[in-house]
């Protein structure tokens, strides 16, 4: 991977935000005047002219910074090589299905992943009006104040969230055992429905972990370096270095993570719960 400076990231964290920013405008100018929703093809999988417009103000902004980058979007996939050190992991509207139906828990995030690593992320919810930055090495900001992670170091005293997959319905490897294992052991387990502000939320220490299976790339990238930047820990399940296209993520405080790790690989089936 080359070797980036302070400068040369910073570069990069302002071209996300600008990008970011300029999605955000959009969701909110569509906010409660959506003429149509669609299926994507599963259940509950949508998308909305919000999406669309929102990724095209995206991909506009990075075009005209970085046209020699490649991109990888929710709604337009893989755009230029997939051999690029430089990938660009976007979501113009993660919580789609809270936007339509006027739930106003849904951001916009921006991601940059270099040789696979997340390096730079910015995810914005302009319903709160709350810009969470982050970059390798930098820190990690809300609203442009450094944040941290939480302190708590009891899995009893903590407070999760999670999500479900769109193929829940399908597959038996849905998240809902889990789920149940770890609201007995904890404060609660919440479900925003939006990938990236659990880890935003994870970063600035209103939840303390985070766990969740059938995501992208998009969902999580910039997430990534928010909680790593804040002082949490990210990996797989197991507590081996995340892949960031296993669909598989554990973030957390980094007090809680070896806890939180061993009760997710000893979840009971849920066939098995009275």
């Amino acid at each position: 991977m080359s070797q980036h400076t302070p400068q040369q990231l910073q570069i990069f964290l302002d071209i996300a935000t600008e990008a970011a920013m300029a999605a955000g405008a959009i969701l909110k100018d569509y906010w409660g005047k959506l003429d149509e929703v669609e299926e994507k093809g599963r259940p509950g999988d949508l998308v909305t002219a919000a999406d669309k417009d929102a990724e095209v103000a995206i991909l506009k902004v990075l075009k005209r910074h970085v046209p020699h980058h490649s991109i990888l979007a929710e709604e337009s996939g893989q755009i230029g090589d997939n051999q690029n050190e430089y990938l660009w992991a976007i979501d113009p509207l993660d919580g789609t299905t809270n936007y339509a139906h006027q739930y106003p828990v849904a951001a916009v995030s921006v991601g940059l992943l270099v040789s696979g690593i997340p390096m730079v992320g910015a995810i914005y919810n302009p319903f709160r009006d709350e810009l969470f930055r982050a970059a390798r090495g930098l820190g990690a900001t809300r609203n442009r104040r450094p944040i941290q992670v939480s302190e708590t170091s009891d899995l009893s005293k903590s407070l999760l969230v999670t999500g479900f997959a769109y193929d829940r319905r399908e597959t038996s490897d849905n998240n809902y055992a889990e789920f149940c294992h770890l609201t007995h052991l904890t404060q609660g387990v919440r479900r925003s429905g939006a990938a990236s502000l659990d880890l935003a939320d994870v970063a600035c220490g209103r939840l303390d972990g985070y766990w969740e299976r059938g995501l992208s790339p998009w969902d999580i990238a910039a997430g990534v370096v928010l909680v790593e930047e804040a002082g949490g820990k990210v990996t797989a399940y197991d507590g081996n270095p995340l892949k960031i296209d296993s669909g598989r993520i554990l973030a957390t405080n980094a007090h809680l993570h070896k806890h939180l790790s061993t009760e997710l690989l000893q979840v009971p089936p849920l066939s098995g719960w009275k």
